[in-house]
């Protein structure tokens, strides 16, 4: 994880206090701010929210989930509220975030909305609304707005005789009336796909056995180019299955690539060679940079760090084992051997050695590492021996195996 989650409380469009999270990189490096909006009574908290969210900032994409109007940590209740006021609720977030402060990449208005569900209607409907966006995603979404009105089952014609009712969804109760139903039929979904300016990523599982993937048909064939069809394989609805809300956040955020601003530089002043290390955060995290590249190190919770990056020891063998592929294939490539694939894992230990005369500790403790090599293509037995011999020739394993000083200065 290189995310950290913010509490973001915001007014809403009837003065409501809606209660939301902000997924942002840890680092700080935010390229674009997406805005995610939850399924048919969902919370910011589903399964698909929060894993979706904090796929797309591990990305570098700023996300904002939030409860609608009634529903989870927002004010409002959820019988006054509706796909319109859920609309409205979108269009309250992004002059949030407007407001949030120049801190994001370009702008802290979203160019990205997320629609999950019935929430991936909405994020078309409020797309004319939010002229920052660039892109538009949904997944699972239905094409008419009144299809979740499939839900209420037999319960809807309580709500439509006696003008409300209380309905089970989800094993939950909720207080419904008519002018809730009223606002999920008549919505110009047709002709808002057909207007719609900005890029628009359709995901569906075709096994959805909630909205089934004729909807997600029915919303290509009416929305204007540009426009993306895409199946989840492994996906039900709610993206309760291992996986499943990762690889959508994934593919909106490799789709997203072209429609997005780019990732900012980093800015340093470090000249090529330095490596600059700075604590951030309360415990042992570390953000670490060269010139071009940056990434956390941290220690695991169990040793009291916040696990957000490898431990120092996976930075060592991370290069002692990229130096050693490295080094194979370009020896392979120099050589014109049918070299085709590497495969390097390694493991540290400390070990005790009575006869040990080099120890530099006084419980004679040697440090080993075991690497593990695979070599793939059509080579022959002298070839592969070559190539194991070649590995220990690596500058990493050079420098591991030499009298190293290392002189520590203050700065």
């Amino acid at each position: 994880m290189t995310h950290k989650t913010e509490k973001f409380r915001f007014t809403g469009s009837n003065g409501q206090k809606l209660d939301g999270r902000l997924e942002r990189p840890i680092d700080g490096q935010i390229r674009a701010v997406a805005l995610f909006a939850h399924c048919f009574t969902c919370t910011k908290s589903s399964h698909g929210a929060t894993r979706i969210a904090a796929a797309l900032a591990d990305s570098g994409i700023a996300t904002l989930r939030f409860d609608f109007t009634g529903l989870g940590g927002s004010e409002g209740d959820f019988a006054d509220s509706g796909f319109s006021a859920n609309v409205q609720d979108l269009v309250a977030a992004a002059d949030a975030l407007r407001d949030h402060g120049p801190e994001f990449a370009s702008s802290s208005a979203p160019q990205l909305l997320v629609g999950h569900s019935l929430g991936g209607a909405a994020v078309i409907a409020a797309a004319e609304f939010i002229p920052e966006v660039r892109a538009v995603a949904t997944v699972g979404a239905p094409h008419m707005v009144d299809h979740v009105l499939e839900q209420l089952g037999t319960q809807l014609a309580e709500v439509e005789s006696k003008g409300e009712a209380v309905v089970k969804l989800g094993g939950r109760d909720f207080h419904v009336t008519d002018h809730f139903v009223n606002q999920m039929r008549g919505q110009p979904q047709s002709e808002r796909l057909a207007k719609l300016t900005q890029p628009l990523l359709i995901l569906h599982a075709p096994d959805d056995a909630i909205v089934p993937f004729s909807e997600a048909e029915a919303i290509y064939a009416d929305a204007a180019q540009p426009k993306s069809l895409v199946t989840l394989g492994n996906a039900d609805h709610l993206l309760t299955r291992d996986g499943a809300a990762q690889n959508v956040a994934a593919q909106i955020a490799h789709w997203a690539d072209g429609y997005l601003d780019a990732a900012p530089p980093i800015e340093n002043d470090l000249d090529a060679g330095l490596v600059h290390l700075a604590s951030i955060g309360n415990t042992f995290t570390q953000l670490v940079q060269t010139p071009d590249h940056q990434w956390l190190a941290d220690e695991p919770r169990s040793f009291g760090g916040d696990n957000l990056g490898p431990t120092p020891y996976d930075l060592l063998l991370s290069s002692l084992g990229a130096c050693t592929a490295m080094t194979l294939q370009m020896y392979a490539a120099r050589k014109k051997w049918p070299l085709t694939h590497v495969e390097v894992t390694l493991e540290h230990s400390r070990e005790h050695k009575a006869d040990c005369e080099d120890c530099n500790n006084t419980q004679n403790r040697v440090d080993i590492i075991d690497r593990v090599i695979v070599i793939e293509g059509d080579l022959d037995a002298d070839q592969r021996k070559r190539l194991l011999e070649i590995a220990d020739k690596c500058p990493v394993h050079k420098t591991l195996t030499n009298k190293v000083e290392i002189n520590t200065l203050q700065g």
